[in-house]
């Protein structure tokens, strides 16, 4: 019998986190490899646009040596953002001010980016991880099995897949809890040609079009389009009393969420050119961790998915990955010191920024919404006064 593969460290998930730990080990020597339940890179898009924050997801790029090529592929004058009722009125505007404090780039770029730096053959499509065991006998080695039925062993097992993570159960029992909030999800394309109104209300950049327990935000892409959520702070059923194969009784039964909003605003969901997507948006608890297990970790949204509401998912993927990436280096032939130096490090971090989320959150749906938003940035400064803080 044919013995399983071995890889001294599998990483499982190539998404931002997973491919910052491998591309800062491969800048430092130390060969990785990466399994991604995805066919190829060019499956799907990657989403919108990411705002990289200085003190994280940039700290992140400079650590695998990609910061310079990071800086030449951001998307000038992205980091703008406005606030709007839901009549459409804007009440603060801020600018882009080019200082690179949280500069914007498309996710895909940024992926590709990460891609480039690594070796051919560090990410294996088409490997979706379905579980993973302890190996008997063999501390810290574990076996993962793949979704076509093949195995490999592996010495320093990193969960970096995701909210619904195969690797989670290894080190903890907490799963995901539904975060009282459901996104609709769409795209409005040729915004200066075709949606003129909505293009004006998104404005150059970000946008929060807030009223209660409901809210439009989104962003003007560099291909021209918007990029919409609308969230609504509802049961967790609600998503299941809507028949999204019927495009036309969707769209009518959320716009009734947006009665009394403005035709610009109402537009974005109205006008969308893309099939309505809905999502659910969950959290692990403020404060998730595990004690230490040998040869086995998590990064990223295994390890402290939180909701988007403070923007540090990918920043803090990213800066996960290298950190764990330098611990790692730092202790080439004691993984356990590896794992112990990065979990104590990346614990309190995360639930700072899951508590900062969890709290964003409750601002941007409460009911007087957009209130909160507004004094929050106004404790900043005026909008032309400084950028708020990293």
């Amino acid at each position: 019998m044919t013995p399983a593969p071995h890889y001294p460290i599998a990483i499982i998930g190539g998404g931002l986190g997973g491919l910052t730990a491998a591309a800062v080990l491969h800048r430092n020597g130390i060969a990785s490899t990466v399994f991604e339940r995805e066919v190829s890179r060019s499956v799907r898009t990657q989403g919108g646009m990411l705002d990289i924050h200085r003190d994280s997801g940039q700290l992140a790029l400079r650590a695998a040596g990609l910061f310079d090529a990071f800086l030449s592929r951001i998307e000038e004058g992205a980091e703008a953002m406005r606030i709007l009722d839901k009549q459409g009125n804007v009440l603060r505007e801020e600018p882009d001010r080019g200082d690179a404090g949280r500069p914007e780039i498309d996710r895909g770029t940024l992926r590709d980016l990460l891609l480039d730096s690594l070796p051919p053959g560090t990410v294996r499509w088409g490997s979706a991880a379905t579980g993973a065991t302890a190996v008997p006998d063999s501390p810290g080695r574990h076996e993962v099995t793949l979704a076509d039925g093949t195995t490999f062993t592996t010495d320093l097992l990193v969960g970096a897949d995701g909210a619904w993570s195969k690797i989670r159960p290894l080190v903890s029992d907490a799963r995901p809890i539904y975060s009282g909030i459901s996104f609709i999800e769409a795209d409005l394309h040729h915004a200066d040609i075709d949606h003129k109104s909505e293009a004006e209300a998104m404005g150059g950049g970000m946008l929060f079009a807030l009223g209660g327990d409901t809210g439009i935000m989104g962003h003007r892409e560099p291909d021209g389009s918007l990029h919409v959520y609308l969230g609504h702070r509802c049961d967790e059923t609600w998503i299941d009393s809507i028949d999204f194969t019927d495009v036309t009784g969707a769209r009518a039964q959320i716009l009734e969420l947006l009665d009394g909003w403005s035709d610009n605003l109402r537009g974005l969901i109205e006008h969308a050119d893309t099939p309505l997507i809905p999502r659910r948006i969950h959290a692990l608890p403020v404060g998730h961790a595990w004690a230490a297990r040998p040869g086995v970790t998590l990064l990223g949204d295994a390890a402290h998915v939180m909701s988007p509401f403070a923007g540090e998912g990918a920043n803090l993927a990213m800066f996960d990955g290298s950190e764990l990436a330098r611990a790692i280096v730092e202790h080439p032939v004691d993984v356990g010191a590896a794992i112990t130096q990065y979990e104590t490090d990346m614990f309190p971090r995360s639930e700072a920024s899951a508590a900062e989320s969890a709290e964003s959150l409750e601002v941007i749906f409460a009911p007087d919404a957009p209130q909160g938003l507004l004094d929050m940035f106004a404790s900043f400064g005026p909008p032309d006064s400084q950028s708020p803080p990293e």
